[in-house]
């Protein structure tokens, strides 16, 4: 027997096709309120879209620890043997929610852990390092890769005046340029939490830590030609094979590893080791495995469970804190913010971002949406004499604290010996890169810059290229003006 459709609240609705109308050529009627709340409710079915990472995937799984890392973290979901169920989403950063998914640009790789301390999202990229080291900057960077005020396009020569006038963005640019600014699918690249950040271990001792997600399906990338034709026919490749891998069982997998430096040796460490424009050699800091994390099982719904995902650094749980790292400082704010206002302040109460693990013992009361609230018994303010819930410093955790000199200064990073904003991009040129794979960044460098940027850009951008490899600079200007 078929279902009758109701409305909202339950209600059986009387026709799906015929609006109420004062006679069959009258006017409809105000009082048809199923015709009311059906036009309202699509008139409210979209909310804003993200500012930056706003077109992407995602899917659930499940966190498997199969090393030992206890003894430079406290945190639950990375003892041995620990099991945490997850929520992945992958994003393109600078394009709309209608943009294709082969555009060149980085790739979000965010991470929520559902804990039985609460939830642990872990935000990154598909890139170790970032274009900025300063949350001051971000504003500025992300309208310079938007769109242009008066004709609403996406401008080439916009985005190099701001990358030439910040010369710290040389080593992401050059990640970006290359094979993996274009991923052949999600499941094809590596994920990075790129920030630095603690880890706290069970007798207090404090360490500092990169996640480097390694993909288990291998590096695969898109050549510029194949991602163009994609973007053209068929512009939701990425969220359309990591949907179809899930469906068919091919569950995609990264093992996941870390980088630790004790607290001590960070201070004399020949990189400014919160930079965020920079790595930490692997030599220095080989990495460890942690465990193994799968995606197994797609969205049930994808604007009720990726759409309304809502990611967060501030999100952290005993075991784990924050760092120096000016750029992690910034977004602990403005991530939360951001969910305050493009879904509402209890966006935390939303099925993808409710603590599934933990207990939720909350003063927050009230605002549009809230669905879940305490007892009427429960006090509303703290502290309170009627067994409302109390902060326990113990069960809490610090959120990872460090030494600094108690002074207000607007500044850079302390320089260590070989910081320098072109120095780590040209190692990847000269030492990583290989012949075919330096042919494809001078090819895509020409073609991106070729397609709109002018003077006095321009000349900067050679420069700029110079600066990171004097061989690639030139190899640049000869491919833009013609050897």
């Amino acid at each position: 027997m078929t279902k009758p459709t109701t409305t909202n609240t339950g209600s059986a609705v009387e026709s799906d096709d015929e609006s109420l109308t004062a006679g069959t050529q009258g006017p409809v009627l105000l009082h048809d309120h199923y015709l009311i709340e059906k036009l309202a409710q699509f008139n409210r079915e979209r909310v804003p879209e993200r500012i930056v990472h706003a077109k992407g995937s995602g899917a659930y799984g499940e966190l498997v620890v199969t090393g030992d890392v206890s003894r430079y973290t406290k945190a639950k979901l990375f003892q041995p043997g620990a099991r945490t169920e997850s929520l992945a989403r992958f994003s393109t950063v600078a394009g709309e929610q209608g943009s294709p998914d082969t555009w060149r640009d980085p790739r979000g790789f965010a991470v929520k852990f559902y804990t039985e301390d609460g939830n642990y999202d872990l935000v990154g990229n598909n890139t170790p390092v970032f274009f900025i080291k300063d949350a001051m900057k971000f504003p500025d960077f992300i309208r310079s890769q938007k769109r242009l005020p008066g004709s609403g396009l996406r401008d080439h020569n916009m985005q190099w005046d701001f990358w030439t006038l910040r010369p710290e963005s040389a080593h992401q640019v050059t990640w970006l340029m290359g094979d993996r600014g274009l991923p052949r699918t999600y499941r094809h690249m590596d994920g990075f939490g790129s920030h630095t950040y603690q880890w706290i271990n069970a007798e207090g001792e404090r360490f500092w830590v990169k996640y480097h997600f390694k993909t288990d399906q291998g590096i695969e990338f898109l050549t510029q030609a194949e991602a163009d034709t994609l973007a053209g026919s068929d512009p939701d490749y990425h969220r359309k094979d990591l949907w179809d891998a899930i469906e068919r069982g091919d569950f995609p997998s990264w093992t996941l590893k870390v980088q630790v430096m004790p607290v001590a040796e960070a201070e004399g460490y020949r990189f400014n080791p919160f930079d965020l424009t920079k790595v930490w050699s692997q030599r220095d800091y080989p990495l460890i495995e942690v465990g193994k994390w799968t995606l197994n099982r797609n969205p049930g719904n994808f604007f009720v469970d990726i759409e309304q995902a809502a990611f967060e650094p501030s999100n952290i749980v005993p075991g784990i804190g924050f760092s120096p790292d000016k750029m992690l400082l910034g977004r602990v704010f403005a991530y939360a913010d951001a969910h305050r206002y493009r879904i509402g302040t209890n966006y935390a109460q939303l099925p993808p971002n409710q603590a599934k693990a933990a207990e939720v013992n909350s003063y927050s009361k009230e605002g549009a949406m809230r669905y879940h609230y305490n007892a009427a018994d429960v006090p509303v303010y703290a502290p309170n004499s009627y067994g409302g819930p109390h902060a326990d410093p113990a069960a809490a955790g610090d959120g990872g604290l460090w030494e600094f000199e108690p002074s207000m200064v607007r500044a850079g990073y302390i320089e260590h010996a070989e910081d320098g904003d072109f120095t780590q991009a040209g190692t990847l040129v000269r030492e990583v890169l290989d012949d075919a794979a330096r042919q494809r960044l001078v090819d895509n460098i020409v073609g991106h810059v070729s397609a709109g940027v002018s003077e006095p850009v321009l000349s900067r951008v050679f420069e700029y290229w110079r600066n990171v490899d004097a061989e690639l600079g030139k190899r640049v200007e000869e491919g833009v003006r013609g050897s």
